[in-house]
C-alpha cells in the first residue's frame, strides 16, 4: 500500500488557487486510478487506488491510499500521520504532493527528502512524522510578484496565461506518481526533474 497525500486547503473559497495544486493532482489521480467514491477518513477525503495502467503489468500491485486532508494546510500532518499509523506504513511509501513559490509556473520536481523549504504543509507533517526522509513532488506556481505578500500570492488563483502550463503539468504529474509507484523515488527524480 502506498500513501499519496495532496495538500490544499479545503472549502469554496480556496477552489483554484496556487495552495491548492496538490489537491487538483490527486483528483486527477482519483479519475484515473480511483477504485472507490470518496469518503472522509483520517481527518481528510480518501479515495482507494491502483497507480497501474489497467492490464498492465503492475496491476494489482500498485495500490494507494489518496488522501487530501481537510485540516487545513497548516495541520496536514494531523491527516498524514493517522493514515501512515492505521496502515503501519514506512516512509518511502509515502508521497506528498504540494505547490512550490520557487519554481517556475507548471514546473514539476521530485524529491526524496529534504527540508520543506517554507511550505507550511510539509512543514507540519515533517513535524509530525518526526522526519524529513519521505517523498515529495513539488509543481511550481511561480515567485510572488513584487509587492505582492507571499500568503496573498499563495491563495490567489492562475492568471488565465498560466492555466495551459498548470494543466499540463497536473496529467504529467498523474503519470508521474503512477511511475513513483512502480518504479520508485530515484527513477521519478531523473525522469521528471
Amino acid at each position: 500500500m502506498k500513501l499519496v497525500v495532496g495538500l490544499g486547503n479545503p472549502g469554496r473559497r480556496y477552489q483554484g488557487t496556487r495552495h491548492n495544486v496538490g489537491y487538483v493532482i490527486l483528483a486527477e489521480l482519483a479519475r484515473k486510478f480511483g477504485r472507490t467514491p470518496p469518503r472522509e477518513r483520517f481527518h481528510g477525503d480518501v479515495v482507494e487506488a491502483d497507480l497501474a495502467p489497467p492490464g498492465g503489468e503492475n496491476s494489482g500491485d500498485t495500490r494507494a491510499l489518496l488522501l487530501s486532508p481537510t485540516t487545513f494546510m497548516n495541520l496536514s500532518g494531523t491527516s498524514v500521520q493517522e493514515a501512515m499509523s492505521f496502515y503501519k506504513l514506512a516512509n518511502d511509501e509515502l508521497l506528498v504532493l504540494c505547490d512550490d513559490l520557487n519554481l517556475p509556473v507548471g514546473k514539476l520536481r521530485f524529491r526524496a527528502g529534504g527540508s520543506a523549504g517554507g511550505q507550511k504543509g510539509l512543514d507540519d507533517i515533517i513535524a509530525k512524522l518526526g522526519t524529513e526522509e519521505f517523498s515529495r513532488l513539488r509543481l511550481g506556481i511561480g515567485a510572488a510578484p513584487e509587492g505582492w505578500n507571499w500568503a496573498d500570492y499563495v491563495l490567489s488563483k492562475f492568471r488565465p496565461d498560466e492555466l495551459p502550463a498548470i494543466e499540463q503539468a497536473v496529467a504529467t504529474a498523474a503519470d508521474a506518481v503512477a511511475a513513483w509507484a512502480r518504479k520508485g523515488i530515484e527513477y521519478c527524480m531523473n525522469q521528471y526533474n
